[in-house]
């Protein structure tokens, strides 16, 4: 009845079957990054932030993300990840400092790890935003995207 890949004959949502798929080395990055003003951003780099280290806090958050994408995404396969790497970047535009977030995430499997990538990089924004609203709710968490996924049938390479 359906083309669609998580239909099931009926039109009901069901979780696609990898079990024929080839297992392989699948690796996603993904990016975020949160807008803080300049008090926010004194405070991570100094480790002065009320809360405690920010983006040590943030990276856990993060790393538990990507291991439980499953239980908030429903489609999502629970996958053995075989590593979770989130890293930080500052960049300063027009008095603002932007904290840009990398995660990584492989795993070796039957399906990808974009969804878990994804999910690590917003659980890091967010974990930040949380961690230091109280100094300034004003802060953006910006764009989240796929940078790159390979393994499996096809490769991905954002330009």
């Amino acid at each position: 009845m359906s083309e669609f890949t998580h239909l099931n004959t009926q039109g009901n949502a069901k979780m696609v079957d990898v079990s024929e798929k080839n297992i392989t080395k699948r690796t996603a990055i993904a990016h975020s990054s949160i807008q803080v003003n300049a008090t926010i951003y004194n405070q991570i780099i100094n480790n002065t932030a009320k809360k405690g280290n920010v983006l040590n806090t943030a990276q856990i958050a993060g790393i538990m993300a990507a291991k439980n994408t499953s239980n908030i995404i429903p489609m999502c396969h629970p996958l053995p990840l075989t590593g979770i790497d989130i890293q930080f970047e500052w960049t300063e535009e027009k008095e603002q400092f932007i904290l840009h977030i990398s995660s990584t995430v492989s795993t070796t499997g039957q399906t990808g790890v974009e969804m878990e990538a994804l999910t690590a990089a917003s659980a890091t924004a967010l974990t930040i935003y949380d961690m230091c609203k109280a100094v300034d709710k004003g802060m953006v968490i910006g764009e989240t995207y796929l940078i790159q996924k390979t393994g499996g049938k096809s490769d991905f390479q954002r330009n």
